[in-house]
């Protein structure tokens, strides 16, 4: 039995104790957040249920084109190697007519999707016809797809080019094209290193002028930026060299073997290059190095995963390139090693400029081709005089 207090005590006084209540404010809340929630979902859904469509279909489009396109150069390459024993520099002209429909192929899936290029730097059209090493940055799958759409217009650099790609791309759809066109898989890693230069020399020693190829295409990082950011910086760091995050430091390995079985000597044992002022004038061996930076706004790379589906906002991706005659590069070990730093932490530099001024809000108003870029209006570019496209 429970006592009763008395009147006059505290107790009574006080009256009846209110039942103490659990505070609704919070649950209440949590379901109005809730209720916010299934809103903005209902009325994504439409938008939402688009892009998966869209991405599907893209999907199946791909993959119908994959299938007609890659048997028949297939079968075309089969259908004509009489013609390779016969004549064969008609043989690999004709293939390489083949390899730029389907470099066009894959680059138009990117187009139709909104993704766009805009070019800033040198004109590299007009060496069109000489022979030239590209060193890209590396930040994505979606770098090859980008030079892919950049170099259709570029007369008949993508029928004559090569590619050093990641030995991943072997194993893509597009592998059996490669191996076939005469592009170069590297295995990257410490263990394969000094084998896999061995190779490529001997790659291009069987595979580059007996196939008249004119342009490599070069990723001297070695890898994606954001598997090798950390190992670099670490590098620099033990080594004393700059800190660098939107690039890493690059490898100098396949550059220098690529320069010294293609750049021909003089008989004084200078490298024969070329000249911006006298194009016409036809050397042998490599004559130019096209240092080219892409720029993906807000630096988000696009991968090849959303160049095939779509599902990404259309974007416009910026690159730029600056010309150096091979007679400007030096050829010994250690200076080449930095030049290629040099060229590297100037990158650096554009790319930190790029990405503080903001490229995805200026870009509607420049043309493909515009002659005053705003994220080159720095002084990390005025003592190279590069001319715009």
């Amino acid at each position: 039995m429970t006592a009763t207090p008395g009147p006059g005590t505290p107790a009574a006084a006080a009256g009846p104790r209110p039942c103490r209540r659990s505070p609704l404010a919070p649950t209440e809340k949590d379901r109005t957040d809730a209720n916010v929630r299934m809103a903005v979902t209902v009325e994504e859904a439409p938008w939402l249920g688009w892009i998966v469509a869209k991405a599907l279909m893209r999907f199946a489009f791909m993959v119908a084109n994959n299938l007609v396109a890659i048997p028949s150069y297939i079968c075309y390459i089969i259908i004509l190697q009489p013609l390779r024993v016969l004549d064969s520099k008609r043989f690999w002209y004709i293939e390489g007519l083949m390899y730029k429909w389907l470099l066009g192929m894959v680059a138009s899936w990117g187009w139709y999707a909104g993704y766009t290029v805009m070019e800033w730097g040198e004109d590299i059209k007009a060496i069109a016809k000489d022979e030239a090493v590209m060193l890209v940055n590396h930040q994505a799958t979606g770098d090859v797809c980008t030079l892919m759409m950049c170099l259709q217009d570029k007369g008949p650099v993508v029928a004559q080019m090569m590619w050093l790609m990641d030995h991943i791309f072997k194993y893509t759809n597009f592998g059996i094209v490669s191996l076939i066109h005469g592009d170069f898989f590297i295995r990257q890693g410490r263990a394969y290193r000094d084998q896999q230069l061995l190779v490529l020399k001997k790659h291009l020693e069987h595979n580059y002028r007996s196939r008249d190829r004119k342009w490599i295409v070069l990723f001297p990082e070695g890898g994606f930026l954001r598997k090798r950011r950390e190992t670099s910086q670490a590098f620099a760091k033990k080594n004393n060299l700059p800190f660098l995050t939107h690039v890493t430091l690059p490898r100098f390995g396949a550059t220098n073997i690529i320069l010294k079985a293609l750049v021909a000597r003089q008989e004084n044992g200078s490298p024969a290059g070329g000249d911006a002022r006298g194009l016409e004038c036809k050397s042998r061996g490599l004559q130019w190095i096209i240092d080219t930076t892409i720029a993906y706004p807000k630096a988000e790379p696009i991968d090849i995963q959303t160049w095939i589906l779509g599902y990404r906002k259309p974007t416009v991706t910026h690159v730029h390139y600056r010309i150096f005659p091979i007679a400007d590069v030096p050829l010994e070990t250690e200076d080449l090693t930095n030049w290629l730093y040099q060229r590297f932490i100037e990158k650096e530099d554009l790319l930190s400029h790029f990405y503080k001024t903001g490229g995805e809000s200026q870009t509607a108003v420049h043309s493909r081709r515009a002659s005053s870029p705003w994220w080159l209006e720095t002084d990390v570019w005025d003592h190279r005089g590069a001319g715009m496209l």
